[in-house]
């Protein structure tokens, strides 16, 4: 069943309207015809069942159906807190993360960072990774469409993050520091998370944290974990954890 989105003003309670790019699409790509079934999403929670009444040349109008739609959002939210990679590494990290149940997915400079974007940059940067998370969204059944949030530096990251119910360093020589558990600690953390908890997961870019950085991230009450005995690469440590999220949360 063919999945979208429109504005939570474009629902009422017994009908919703699309606009936009999706009209196109459902008119003269899809060529779907009046009496065929959608989902439809306003991307912040409301999922419904619907009947395409009408398909006009600017909108589609849709009656809601009584029947309930299964809730397909992980029982926590998890903000990612990703280091800038290099090349389009983002536009898979956003995708696969979006597929697997992330909330927010926030771009960080850190030390080790190749790539640094400036203002204008970022803005089609951002453009695009949001195009990125609603595709995502729609293929995986979201009800939301995760936001990527504007870059954010090291400091102003870890502020946010440690507001969080729990906040996640994944850290290739965790074992080393104080406070070491293995993979029974980060099962234990993660698998402690209530339904309607908030999850920060701070992931290093290609080079990892400094040294600093990851002092400064345990002061505002980071636990840092292992992933398991392999070192990740920084596109794959956070579908990892949300991985983990969904095995061990998940109903």
């Amino acid at each position: 069943m063919y999945h979208f989105f429109t504005e939570t003003e474009f629902f009422t309670e017994s009908e919703a309207v699309i606009t936009g790019p999706d009209v196109n699409h459902i008119k003269n790509v899809l060529r779907m015809k009046p009496g065929e079934q959608i989902l439809l999403s306003d991307g912040k929670g409301t999922n419904c069942l619907c009947e395409i009444a009408e398909i006009e040349s600017s909108r589609v109008l849709a009656r809601i159906l009584p029947e309930p739609v299964e809730d397909t959002e992980l029982p926590v939210e998890v903000t990612l807190y990703q280091g800038l990679p290099k090349g389009d590494k983002m536009e898979f990290i956003i995708q696969k993360c979006v597929e697997l149940g992330v909330s927010r997915i926030v771009p960080v400079e850190m030390a080790r960072s190749v790539v640094k974007l400036d203002k204008k940059k970022e803005e089609a940067k951002r453009k695009r990774w949001q195009g990125i998370s609603e595709s995502a969204a729609k293929q995986s059944k979201r009800m939301i469409v995760p936001e990527i949030g504007p870059v954010l530096s090291y400091k102003e990251a870890v502020a946010e993050a440690a507001s969080m119910d729990l906040f996640l360093l994944p850290y290739e020589d965790s074992e080393s520091l104080s406070g070491a558990g293995g993979m029974e600690l980060t099962r234990s953390l993660i698998g402690g998370l209530e339904p309607g908890k908030k999850c920060a997961v701070l992931i290093g870019p290609e080079g990892g944290f400094s040294d600093g950085e990851v002092e400064a991230a345990r002061n505002a009450g980071a636990r840092t974990v292992t992933l398991g005995k392999r070192i990740l690469r920084t596109e794959t440590a956070g579908l990892f954890v949300l991985s983990a999220v969904g095995l061990l949360l998940e109903d």
